[in-house]
């Protein structure tokens, strides 16, 4: 049942991207209002996430979900029908927030329903969900462009969300137990100002430094975030050895090695992933002069991989342990190579027909990633105290997002470096295939810096 909020969530991220030109041409929306369509999300998720896992704990997880699932709902239904780019931009904020409120308590949720074997095998549909709503977003994206139901356009890709998330809602009190953390602490206010300023500043230049060439704001921005993030951590620290304080993340959570190890391999993971989705899908719209359905076709090479571990993921972590994300790593680290040395076969020249040689590496490339997501997920959560579930859930929710949003950043200089300016004569379609052949080198080494991660992890797991 809380899958349904995960699988909303991960489509929404990734959806928007496809409706972007029919969002331009019916809203007259210019080039920095759909940067904000698609950054606003973006930012009010990141930002909100810390603080929604510990809220979690304070008035319960259920309720919390329900709460961001009802306004999630909402503000989808207020997307669909925006009349202004500025209104579509207030509902993408509206649907960050609320998304943030539902995503830790999914985790929290998980980690204290089930025990065992059951939980593994939970976390593993997690990873399955996750998987899919990112792999098939874009394919999603562009059946619902193309059907154009009730003349929609591209207001079907947000609507979609309100029959799915109100029959999710009525059964959430039938089917979802409440939890929440014994002791009832209170919410530290000081903390949820700090955190939530120390990642607007982060995320904000991450996300708008590429597009302006960073100017000097964002250099600034991304120092003040280093400044408060630590006046957060003593702040929590302070709290942290206080009988009486209640930090909003207790510090206690980074001396267990599962987490804090978790911690450093799920910020490559996901900063491989969100820029190789980027790099992909320019190469092969802007590259090969694909359409966003052509493209999500391309991508369900990785779906398909990605189905055939994620389903069995637990039982590949229960054997495996923690080499489980680490084989993953290299599995994908081969995957991307493949890719790499088809691009370069393809070359310049060819049709679009010729992007089925990247279909094997893809294939590869998707069979990695299950075999990471959940397991690695798992490991990180397995021993945190139940009074501290819904505060970890935050800070691993929060680091999937900030990875995002930096390997975005990293791999888009190194990609957009290599094609040249726009307008430039290397930023032709001859161009696609030497920057894209550069950042997935790059994307190599981090599934690489992956495997090697994955070493820090406990040797056992409890769950297993």
């Amino acid at each position: 049942m809380v899958l349904t909020a995960t699988f909303m969530t991960a489509l929404d991220f990734f959806i928007v991207n496809v409706a972007i030109p029919s969002i331009q041409l019916r809203l007259g929306a210019g080039p920095s209002a759909i940067q904000w369509v698609v950054a606003g999300f973006s930012l009010a998720l990141a930002a909100g996430l810390v603080t929604a896992g510990r809220i979690g704990d304070i008035i319960g997880r259920r309720r919390t979900f329900a709460l961001g699932l009802a306004l999630f709902t909402l503000a989808s239904a207020a997307c669909g029908f925006a009349p202004t780019a500025g209104a579509l931009i207030a509902a993408r904020v509206a649907q960050g927030l609320s998304a943030a409120m539902m995503g830790p308590q999914v985790l929290a949720i998980l980690r204290t329903a089930y025990q065992g074997a059951a939980q593994a095998k939970a976390f593993a549909m997690y990873g399955l969900t996750m998987g899919v709503g990112a792999v098939f977003g874009q394919l999603i994206g562009g059946l619902l462009i193309r059907a154009d139901l009730f003349g929609l356009d591209w207001r079907c890709c947000f609507l979609i969300n309100l029959p799915v998330g109100l029959a999710t809602l009525l059964l959430v009190r039938r089917c979802v137990p409440e939890s929440m953390a014994p002791e009832r602490p209170r919410l530290d206010w000081a903390g949820v100002v700090l955190v939530t300023a120390a990642l607007v500043a982060l995320v904000l230049p991450l996300i708008q430094g590429p597009g302006q060439g960073w100017p000097v704001w964002t250099w600034a921005s991304l120092a003040g975030s280093a400044v408060l993030a630590v006046v957060f951590g003593a702040h929590q620290h302070r709290l942290s050895r206080r009988g009486d304080g209640h930090p909003l993340v207790d510090t206690a959570l980074f001396r267990d090695r599962a987490f804090s190890a978790g911690m450093l391999a799920q910020l490559a993971f996901w900063s491989g992933q969100a820029s190789f989705f980027l790099v992909l899908a320019l190469y092969l719209q802007q590259g090969r002069g694909l359409d966003a359905l052509g493209s999500g076709v391309v991508f369900t090479a990785v779906g398909a991989g990605y189905l055939v571990t994620s389903t069995t993921a637990h039982r590949l972590a229960a054997r495996l342990e923690r080499q489980a994300p680490a084989v993953g790593g290299l599995v994908m680290a081969v995957g991307l190579a493949l890719v790499w040395a088809a691009v370069g076969a393809i070359g310049a020249g060819g049709g679009a027909a010729q992007v089925a040689w990247l279909a094997p590496g893809l294939f590869v490339d998707g069979l990695g990633m299950g075999m990471v997501i959940a397991p690695l997920t798992s490991t990180v959560l397995v021993r945190v105290e139940p009074q501290l579930v819904g505060s970890a859930s935050g800070v691993l929710a929060t680091v999937q997002q900030v990875a995002g949003a930096v390997g975005v950043a990293l791999i888009g200089i190194l990609f957009y470096g290599a094609l040249g300016s726009p307008g430039a004569a290397t930023a032709a379609a001859s161009g696609y295939p030497h920057a894209t052949r550069l950042a997935l080198a790059a994307l190599c080494g981090v599934e690489l810096l992956l495997a090697a991660l994955a070493q820090l992890l406990p040797r056992r797991s409890r769950t297993l």
